[in-house]
C-alpha cells in the first residue's frame, strides 16, 4: 500500500482498487448533495485519507477546488454497517451532519457495499438508523433516526447556568440575543426572528459562534415560524459558514420550536432552507429527520508515488 502525494496533501491507497498510470495514482470521490447542502465524499473501504483537514481545505473551494461545505470520508465500521467523518472547509472535524448521511446511505446502497434498505452509520455523535426509499434502484430520499435531543447545557455544551437554555437572553459582543440551545450530536444555538431573509447571518453568525460561553464553538440557525407545522431557517454553520442547509440544524430548530411553545411534538413539521426543504418529527424520545439524497458528479483525484 504506497503512500501517494494529492496536490502536496498525503493521502494512502490500495494499488488494486485506485487507478494508476505510470507513477500517478487517480483516487476517487463522488460529489453529492442534500438539500443544496454538498460535500466530496471519499471511500474509505479503499482509499484512506491521511490529512483529512487539509484536503478537506484544499478540495472545498469553489474556485480553485472541487467545491464544497467539507469533505466526508465513508469508513469502515466495528459496530455498524459504516462509518462516517465529516470535515468542514476550515478543517475541523464536526461530530455529525444530518445531510451529508443521507448521502452516504446513497452511496452505500447503490455502489452495492450495503445493498439493504435499512442501515446503520456509526457518527462521532452515535449510531444512526436509515431508511432508505429507493425507486428504479436508486435512493431517493432517506428517513434518519437523529436520537434523542440534548437541552442540558453541559452536554451541549454551552457555559451557562440552568437545566435548559430556553428563549435565553444572553449578551454577545455586546449585543442581546435570545437564544435555544440544543444539541443533535453538535451544538446548535437557534434564534428566532420575524424576517430570516433580512437578518444579518453574516456579521452575527461568526459572532455567535465563537462567543466564549460556547466551548467548543456551535452552529447558529435563525429562524422564522411560518405556522405550526412550517419554519423557515438559515444557518451559519461551525467551521464552514453560511451554507444552503444543516439536517442537525433543521432537528435542532424543530425542538427550539417545540419547547418555545411554537410548533408541536409528535408532528411532521416542513422546515424550508435555502437549498431545499426537510421534514422533521420531534418527540422526546427520538428526532425524526427526512430528505433527499443527490449525486452531482464522479471525479478523480490525481495523485503520485511520493
Amino acid at each position: 500500500m504506497p503512500k501517494i502525494l494529492a496536490k502536496c496533501h498525503e493521502l494512502v491507497s490500495n494499488i488494486q482498487c485506485a487507478d494508476r498510470k505510470g507513477d500517478a495514482f487517480f483516487v476517487p470521490f463522488v460529489k453529492m448533495h442534500g438539500c443544496g447542502n454538498d460535500y466530496i465524499f471519499f471511500d474509505s473501504f479503499i482509499a484512506e485519507v491521511l490529512n483529512p483537514g487539509e484536503v478537506a481545505g484544499m478540495l472545498s473551494d469553489r474556485n480553485k477546488g472541487v467545491g464544497g461545505d467539507g469533505i466526508v470520508l465513508i469508513c469502515p465500521s466495528d459496530s455498524s454497517d459504516a462509518g462516517m467523518r465529516v470535515f468542514n472547509k476550515d478543517g475541523s472535524e464536526a461530530e455529525m451532519c444530518g445531510n451529508a448521511i443521507r448521502c452516504v446511505g446513497k452511496y452505500l446502497y447503490e455502489s452495492g457495499r450495503v445493498p439493504k434498505p435499512n442501515i446503520e452509520i456509526e457518527t462521532l455523535g452515535g449510531v444512526k438508523k436509515l431508511e432508505l426509499f429507493i425507486k428504479a434502484g436508486e435512493v431517493e430520499t432517506v428517513l434518519v433516526s437523529m436520537g434523542k435531543a440534548v437541552t442540558k447545557p453541559g452536554e451541549i455544551p454551552v457555559n451557562l447556568p440552568g437545566d435548559t437554555i430556553i428563549g435565553r437572553e444572553v449578551y454577545i459582543s455586546g449585543l442581546p440575543f435570545e437564544i435555544t440551545c440544543v444539541s443533535m450530536g453538535n451544538p446548535h444555538a437557534v434564534i428566532f426572528h420575524e424576517d430570516v431573509d433580512n437578518f444579518d447571518l453574516h456579521a452575527i453568525g461568526p459572532r455567535i459562534e465563537n462567543a466564549p460561553i460556547f466551548p467548543g464553538r456551535t452552529n447558529v440557525e435563525v429562524a422564522e415560524i411560518v405556522n405550526r407545522r412550517h419554519i423557515k431557517m438559515r444557518v451559519w454553520e461551525r467551521g464552514s459558514g453560511e451554507t444552503m442547509a444543516c439536517g442537525t440544524g433543521a432537528c435542532a430548530t424543530v425542538v427550539a420550536a417545540v419547547l418555545m411553545g411554537y410548533c408541536d411534538a409528535g408532528n411532521d413539521i416542513k422546515v424550508s432552507l435555502r437549498g431545499g426543504e426537510l421534514t422533521i418529527n420531534y418527540t422526546e424520545a427520538e428526532v425524526y429527520m427526512k430528505g433527499d439524497a443527490i449525486k452531482v458528479f464522479e471525479g478523480m483525484v490525481e495523485a503520485w508515488a511520493k
